[in-house]
């Protein structure tokens, strides 16, 4: 009679695996094997000879859990059973940070489930990235730089690949962001309370507006966002006169630091 001594999903190289997998069953006397018992499922090898049956585990295998598989002869005796454990697709349900910068990425955590057999994230167009989870419900890594990106904001997709399958991609995004730059101020000096106008490219998630001043004193400014390449920032008291700095920060890191004036 036929004898199981190992079953080797051929994805993973473990007893482990997903719907889809071609599973290795091997053993002795398996020659005659005409079908294989899954579970509950009836499945028909893609390969017999007689040390090593293959199939392919079924759609209806359960989401997750342990499967008792055994091969039936075409005279009807059946095998001794071993375990095979389903693994449930993982799914990613946010990250620890909602942005990243373009030109240097950044450490991020992804939260969702089933993530402990995962091999790497994936982040859009961006590209992957090799992890080890410790905890089935989050992992951190670091996003990888977007060194080609051409418009201000980015938005990938962030997933996970998992022995169970590869999270569906467009449920968790993050945004990468081009650093900012300034390219006038109007006007260009002024003292405390004074409204500058602030013009340059890539003014999106503006959080800061940094005063810098000629003793290299700093003071955050109010400001009010008037588009994606001007705001109006007033400027802030305490700062020494003389010759200084503006600067903007957004996701994307610092702009520039545009000349600006105390007076």
């Amino acid at each position: 009679m036929a004898t199981i001594t190992s079953l080797v999903d051929t994805t993973t190289t473990t007893n482990q695996g997903k719907p889809g997998d071609t599973v290795q069953i091997n053993g002795t006397a398996l020659s005659t094997t005409t079908r294989v018992n899954f579970g509950s499922a009836t499945v028909t090898p893609t390969g017999v000879t007689a040390t090593q049956v293959t199939f392919v585990v079924p759609s209806t295998a359960p989401c997750s859990g342990q499967v008792s598989v055994s091969v039936t002869s075409s005279a009807g005796a059946t095998s001794n059973a071993l375990p095979f454990f389903v693994i449930a697709a993982p799914t990613t349900t946010g990250l620890s940070v909602s942005c990243v910068s373009a030109a240097t990425g950044g450490s991020v955590t992804l939260f969702g489930t089933n993530f402990l057999s995962g091999t790497q994230v994936g982040v859009g167009t961006v590209g992957n990235v090799a992890v080890t989870p410790t905890q089935p419900s989050q992992v951190t890594f670091t996003a990888p730089a977007n060194p080609g990106q051409v418009g201000t904001v980015s938005t990938q997709s962030v997933n996970i690949t998992t022995a169970g399958g590869t999270s569906a991609a467009g449920t968790t995004l993050i945004d990468y962001y081009l650093a900012p730059t300034i390219t006038s101020l109007v006007p260009a000096s002024g003292t405390t309370g004074d409204q500058i106008t602030v013009n340059g490219t890539g003014f999106v998630g503006v959080d800061t507006v940094t005063f810098t001043d000629s003793a290299a004193a700093t003071a955050t400014a109010v400001f009010t966002p008037v588009s994606d390449t001007q705001l109006v920032a007033t400027v802030p008291g305490g700062l020494a006169t003389g010759a200084g700095t503006i600067t903007v920060h957004t996701c994307g890191g610092n702009s520039n630091a545009q000349a600006f004036t105390v007076t």
